[in-house]
């Protein structure tokens, strides 16, 4: 199991957590996305305001689009984004 992950945020993710990227050591009870919210949404005020609708957020882990159930084992990076939309 992955015991840390560097998590990079965009657009109003980042901003309002005020970083760019992080690196996250798992809890050995996290192994999904999902937990992964959970366990940010428990580091803060900031953090669970942010993922208080995970509807409004996409998550790509290591490059690929993936859903809140995928699970984290061997993964590097994900990165946590609002949908984009075109014009």
């Amino acid at each position: 199991m992955t015991t840390e992950l560097n998590i990079v945020y965009f657009a109003w993710v980042r901003e309002r957590l005020g970083r760019d990227e992080e690196v996250v050591h798992l809890p050995d009870t996290v192994t999904t996305i999902g937990q992964l919210v959970t366990h940010l949404q428990s580091l803060g005020t900031v953090y669970s305001e942010i993922f208080e609708d995970v509807g409004k957020l996409r998550f790509a882990l290591d490059q690929e689009f993936v859903s809140l159930d995928h699970c984290l084992q061997g993964a590097k990076e994900l990165a946590i984004f609002p949908p984009v939309t075109g014009g």
